[in-house]
């Protein structure tokens, strides 16, 4: 298989895999926005994530005034943290999300041992890509279809 082969299989792959992401978002009871997330390793699905409250909570994410409550979890953390659960681990992993992570969610992709990210929605603040770049972490922007 030659390298512009090998590339264009795993971009098939990639953008696959950030379709279900963008399926796996519709689980969020989120409102304002429903994000969601698959980490993949070794072309297993080896944890998942949508955006919504801790386990126990009502699943209600905005406020009265239609504002996110401040401890709703990201999808990416969500996911991230079932693997600290499982008996999986996410070195060199990739994680595939809807919007792009924020710096909060880019400390715990480092730390989680993740390698790349495939992200489908720019966001105003790119503090988290920027982050990631800077740890070594392939980071790809591919537009949700």
């Amino acid at each position: 298989m030659t390298d512009k082969e090998r590339l264009e299989k795993q971009l098939d792959l990639d953008k696959r895999y950030l379709r279900m992401a963008k399926i796996w978002a519709e689980n969020s009871y989120c409102r304002r926005r429903q994000v969601g997330a698959l980490i993949v390793k070794d072309k297993m699905i080896i944890s998942d994530g949508y955006n919504g409250t801790p386990a126990g909570f009502e699943n209600v994410c905005e406020d009265e005034d239609g504002l996110t409550k401040p401890y709703v979890l990201h999808a990416e953390a969500n996911a991230i943290t079932k693997i600290a659960r499982s008996g999986n681990n996410s070195d060199g992993a990739t994680l595939y999300v809807t919007a792009a992570p924020c710096i909060e969610c880019a400390k715990l992709i480092i730390q989680a041992g993740i390698k790349r990210v495939i992200y489908g929605e720019a966001y105003r603040l790119e503090d988290g890509i920027h982050l990631l770049q800077r740890a070594g972490i392939e980071v790809v922007y591919l537009a949700l279809e």
